[in-house]
């Protein structure tokens, strides 16, 4: 379980009505499960939620009754919650849970609930000639997530200070010799030595050619003298994910090495420079992607800038370049929103440099949430 206090859930509960409120729904039928450990603190594997105007109507099945039970009288009980064990089908008891909101509007999440699971629950609601209260939705509980609250912020500064330990500990794993396998399974022991739940992402360390390759899964290859070697890993703190990048050389790099991780270093300094509340997510980008183009590496920077952070490691807000035509809203990011900042630059056939940190939008500008040095380190 997770275990933010019961206050925090009430007010993620009463933004997320507000929205409903908005939308003209009364519920909202949650089978995200990152959105259900949002709203309940609940971190098991099989659960529906229906929230409505007053309170949370909770599915389960029995292995997590007794989890459930020992909330009680805990400053982290979820508020309001009422809780219906599921012996059989989900969708059964979800349909039985929907039967008093049947002359209602019910949300439910389009981008998490099955076609054939949709089109099974309205034609059981409306068997017996009744209208179908289903309406879909998409990112009602996704965005009232973006903006973290005290306690997700404070989950996540610890969670970087204890991947940034990590990072000053593995630099001694990357020598000549040793498989890039071998040091991502020495990274994931540190993350997990380090107190982390599990490793956030498959841990990627991409040396020689292979840093080249954004999402390098590590190989069998042999790290050799004068490699430029890619490490990108991050853990799960409190159901929190951090992540972080480093691109080290063994031995004494060449110049081009230098410049390419110079230019890199560069491109991430003017993005950060660049966060502030009100500032446009795809001009943080533009910050960066136009310090590369000045070295003459525009065309080697693909992916985007940054993606936010949370209980998963991919979510909103998206750092990303803005598409001409489609992306046509100014998109600021604004204080509470946490997400990486992590250009790179890729040469097909002789590597590559990326480095990453994590950040939190202040009132002020950015929180660096990692701190550990981002000088080409000669290994």
């Amino acid at each position: 379980m997770a275990s933010a206090p019961s206050d925090a859930l009430r007010r993620r509960h009463d933004n997320v009505r507000a929205a409903l409120t908005g939308a003209s729904l009364d519920a909202l039928v949650v089978t995200s499960l990152p959105n259900i450990l949002y709203l309940t603190n609940f971190a098991g594997s099989a659960a529906i939620v229906v929230l409505d105007r007053e309170r949370i109507r909770f599915l389960t099945d029995s292995r997590y009754v007794a989890a459930i039970a020992d909330t009680r009288g805990k400053p982290y009980e979820c508020p309001d919650l009422e809780m219906t064990v599921v012996a059989g089908s989900y969708d059964v008891r979800l349909a039985e849970a929907l039967g008093p909101y049947r002359a209602a509007r019910v949300g439910f999440e389009s981008a998490h609930l099955s076609v054939a699971r949709y089109n099974w629950l309205a034609r059981t609601l409306t068997a017996d000639g009744a209208p179908n209260p289903l309406a879909p939705t998409e990112g009602v509980v996704e965005e009232a997530r973006v903006r973290k609250d005290a306690y997700e912020v404070s989950v996540l500064r610890e969670a970087g200070h204890r991947l940034s330990a990590v990072a000053s500990s593995v630099y001694s794993l990357v020598r000549a010799g040793r498989s890039e396998r071998d040091v991502a399974a020495d990274i994931d022991w540190h993350l997990r030595r380090a107190g982390f739940q599990r490793p956030a992402f498959e841990t990627i360390v991409g040396s020689g050619p292979h840093a080249a390759l954004p999402h390098a899964r590590p190989s069998g290859r042999i790290i050799g003298e004068g490699d430029l070697v890619v490490l990108d890993f991050g853990g799960v703190h409190g159901s929190y994910c951090v992540d972080l990048t480093r691109t080290v050389a063994v031995g004494k790099p060449s110049d081009r090495a230098r410049q390419v991780h110079e230019a890199v270093r560069q491109a991430q300094a003017r993005a950060i420079a660049a966060i502030r509340p009100g500032v446009s997510r795809f001009d943080i980008d533009a910050a960066a992607r136009s310090a590369l183009a000045e070295q003459g590496m525009a065309e080697a920077f693909g992916h985007g800038t940054g993606h936010g952070l949370g209980i998963e490691v991919h979510e909103d807000p998206r750092v990303v370049q803005r598409r001409p035509g489609v992306d046509t809203r100014h998109e600021a990011v604004d204080t509470g929103m946490v997400f990486t900042v992590e250009p790179g630059a890729y040469f097909p056939g002789w590597g590559g440099a990326r480095i990453e940190d994590d950040v939190v939008v202040t009132d002020q500008g950015a929180e660096l949430l990692t701190m550990v040095t981002n000088e080409l380190l000669e290994l």
